[in-house]
This record gives structure tokens, C-alpha cells and sequence, in this order.
């Protein structure tokens, strides 16, 4: 039974594989514009964090990249920045304003420079959410990464302490595992990642406990999702 609910699974995978690989349309900036005006209402236009020491951004500067859209449409020589702490997507215009998806559900994935984003669903406290993640390893089972920017308030002037203005904090990353197209799950914790697979724990777990896979060792949970992907094939 188990063997017959493996095939499956397998097959079902192939066959979304087959169906992701339809031509994407290729269009460009005033199309996208035009298109998710059409599709989500308008744009809204985005705040600059003005006096606010670090950065929300991943990368600061626009980087000329390619968005993928559910409709099988590519739009290529797009500017996008990627606003970790709203989690959004920004986009320059031809005209110079900045504009953000105000609701990116009709995002697939994007790519620009050396990143590569997937906007997809993953459980938070119980709770399906959507949000875009950095793809570390795609497969079957894909691994991800959560980036973390944390907001710190002003502080005033203190007895042996000068006043310290607002400002934004890189976290540590957190990982995210997917299976297919259920929602990614996180791994927190060691115990975490055994539980994201549910077929295979023996060759997983000993594969865990031989390579010493940690969720703070991406390295590693790579290495654990591309063998699980091999096992697969």
C-alpha cells in the first residue's frame, strides 16, 4: 500500500513538473503595470523610511530582474527590490515612481540578480499563510528561506546611555521545507524536520543523525533535501 501511494505521489509530482513547463507569454514593464492594475484594482505607491538606521530591503538598489506570473506570462526587464520587512515586492516604474504589489497573489516567482523568489503558502502558528521565500534547493521537496528584518523602536537619551534613533535589524533566516504543493513547513527545531517527511523516515532519519542536520545549517538541510529528492527519482 505504501509502495502504490508512493507511484502516486511520483506520478502526481511528474505531471505537475509537465504542466509548469507551458511557454511562458513575454512581455514587458507597461504590460506588467497595465496587467495588475487590471487584475488587483491599482497599485499603491511606497513610503520611504526616512531617519531610520539599516534597511528593510534586500537589496537596497533596484536590480533589473524577470517576473512570473500564474497566468504563464513573463515579464523580463522589470527594476525590483524585494522589502523583507512588509514582505513585498517593489517595483520602478519607467517614469521613476516606486510602486508595490499590493496583493501578490498572481506572482509565481521572480528573479533578479542572484535571487530567486517563490511567492507559495506555509504554516504560521497553525495557520496557512502566503508570503515570497528565497528557493535554496528545488525539487519535489524544496527548501527554503524566510528572511527577517526586525523593526527596533527609538530609544531616548538614558543615565549612562545616548539617545539611540529607530532602526531596522537583519535576523538570522528561517528555513521552510515543501513538499508538492502543500503548504512549506518550518524547521525551527531537529525534531521539526524529521517531521516534514513522512515517507522514508528511516533513510532520513539516518541521514539527519549521520550528517548531523540542524536547522541552523542550511548547508545541511540542503544536502537533506537534495537526498530526499534523489530517493524519489
Amino acid at each position: 500500500m505504501k509502495r502504490l501511494w508512493f507511484i502516486l505521489v511520483f506520478f502526481l509530482w511528474n505531471m505537475a513538473i509537465s504542466f509548469s513547463q507551458i511557454p511562458y507569454e513575454i512581455r514587458f514593464m507597461n504590460d506588467l503595470i497595465n496587467s495588475v492594475k487590471l487584475q488587483q484594482g491599482e497599485l499603491r505607491s511606497v513610503l520611504s523610511a526616512e531617519d531610520i538606521e539599516g534597511s528593510p530591503y534586500l537589496n537596497d538598489e533596484f536590480t533589473e530582474g524577470v517576473v512570473f506570473t500564474t497566468s504563464k506570462t513573463r515579464y523580463e526587464e522589470i527594476p525590483l527590490r524585494y522589502n523583507i520587512f512588509h514582505d513585498q515586492i517593489e517595483i520602478r516604474s519607467d517614469d521613476g515612481h516606486v510602486l508595490g504589489l499590493a496583493v501578490p497573489d498572481v506572482v509565481e516567482k521572480l528573479e533578479f540578480g542572484e535571487y530567486h523568489l517563490e511567492y507559495v503558502p506555509y504554516m504560521n502558528v497553525k495557520k496557512v499563510r502566503h508570503g515570497f521565500f528565497v528557493v535554496e534547493e528545488k525539487g519535489y521537496a524544496t527548501l527554503y528561506s524566510k528572511l527577517q528584518v526586525q523593526f527596533v523602536e527609538a530609544k531616548p537619551a538614558g543615565a549612562y546611555q545616548n539617545p539611540q534613533p529607530p532602526k531596522f535589524v537583519r535576523r538570522p533566516d528561517e528555513y521552510y521545507i515543501r513538499l508538492g504543493k502543500d503548504p512549506a513547513s518550518p524547521v525551527f527545531r531537529k525534531k521539526d524536520i524529521e517531521s516534514v517527511f513522512p515517507d522514508h523516515k528511516k533513510e532520513v532519519a539516518s541521514f539527519i543523525k549521520k550528517n548531523n542536520v540542524r536547522p541552523n545549517r542550511p548547508e545541511k538541510l540542503k544536502e537533506l533535501v537534495q537526498y530526499y529528492n534523489a530517493i524519489l527519482q
